[in-house]
């Protein structure tokens, strides 16, 4: 049951006495803009780290286990006391909202939301309690989830879906490739717009298969592998040799269905041949578009516990080393040289990689 606003301002009021009040605008460039607060040695020895995943949580081998990572190395450098919760398929905007309300209730400050889907619950309860510092992934929307204390850390998934997209069409065979989103929203999009735009710059005729699992209010596409798995045998059927999956928890359906029929497959977030779960598939994985949710998480946490917390977007592109392309396995070091070439041209703004369609 949730508490009474009264309750929730005497957590805002815990909350400030740790010293900790953000203030700052929001700003669409590369970087950061915004206020920065100070906080005493004896607060921050003292910060409390709250953090609600999205769907599929720690063990989706993806998005959510690289903002694990985030936080366990600042468990591990600054002995910080944490709390995790996270999402349910189905859920309302109401249990997103009271999830946060129950780690700012409970004394986290500060609270990382990893997942846009926490757009509106964060700009609710971050506006109710002004003292407490939030940071959301994946999410800058006007009028949404912007405040003063709120840190909106994106990503250019575009550029590095870019770079995977032209190792796609290097390695092909067949000229005919396809992509696999996990919920058809403006995000995943991005990953597809650099996908495809990747491919064609390698090859202009490539075939580039595209299906979404499931489409909004519906995320459960982001952690259903069976689904992966039936949308890359489609594809694989029907000439794909190699499928990039862009949906969390469901690209693991993806490998086992590129295994299954001798095909290939790219992962995305994390570095996908390396992760345990995934040591099955790992001989079909040539390559991930990495996401570095770890440092964006990492960062946050250091900028509080300093007392430099930043409010607005900060956006982690190639040229921040936010997003990359993974070379584990050595299946694309012979190209390695080809998409470097690609990757310095788009950091020098020689190849501009659109966003939307």
């Amino acid at each position: 049951m949730r508490r009474t606003r009264g309750v929730r301002l005497a957590a805002g009021l815990l909350a400030l006495g740790l010293g900790l009040a953000g203030c700052g605008s929001k700003n669409n460039d590369s970087g950061s803009s915004g206020g920065t607060t100070t906080a005493g040695s004896a607060a921050a020895a003292n910060l409390k780290i709250g953090l609600a995943y999205d769907i599929g949580g720690r063990g989706d081998q993806s998005f959510n286990d690289s903002a694990a990572r985030g936080l366990d190395k600042a468990k591990s450098e600054f002995g910080f006391e944490v709390k995790e919760l996270e999402a349910a398929a189905g859920e309302t905007e109401a249990q997103k909202e009271d999830r946060l309300r129950q780690l700012v209730e409970g004394g986290y400050n500060p609270v990382i939301a990893v997942g846009f889907a926490y757009a509106e619950s964060v700009g609710k309860v971050a506006g109710d309690t002004p003292d407490v510092q939030f940071a959301i992934i994946d999410d800058a929307t006007d009028g949404v989830d912007v405040g003063k204390n709120i840190a909106n850390l994106t990503f250019a998934e575009n550029e590095g879906s870019y770079l995977v997209g032209a190792a796609a069409a290097l390695k092909s065979k067949t000229g005919n490739v396809g992509f696999v989103g996990g919920v058809n929203t403006p995000l995943i999009q991005k990953f597809e717009v650099g996908f495809t735009m990747g491919v064609k710059a390698v090859k202009a005729d490539a075939t580039v298969q595209v299906k979404y699992l499931t489409q909004p209010p519906d995320y459960t596409g982001f952690n259903d592998p069976a689904k992966g798995e039936t949308a890359a045998k489609g594809m694989f059927d029907a000439g794909a040799d190699i499928v990039y999956a862009a949906a969390g928890g469901s690209g693991n359906g993806v490998f086992k269905a590129a295994k299954a029929n001798t095909k290939l497959g790219i992962g995305v977030d994390s570095d996908q041949y390396n992760q345990p779960a995934l040591a099955d598939v790992k001989d079909v994985i040539i390559t991930s578009m990495i996401k570095k949710v770890d440092v964006a998480v990492y960062d946050f946490i250091s900028s509080v516990k300093n007392g430099k917390f930043v409010a607005g977007q900060k956006v982690y592109d190639l040229k921040a080393g936010g997003v990359d392309y993974a070379t584990s396995g050595g299946k694309i070091d012979d190209i390695k040289a080809k998409l470097d070439d690609y990757k310095q041209k788009i950091i020098s703004g020689e190849i501009k990689v659109p966003e939307k369609k």
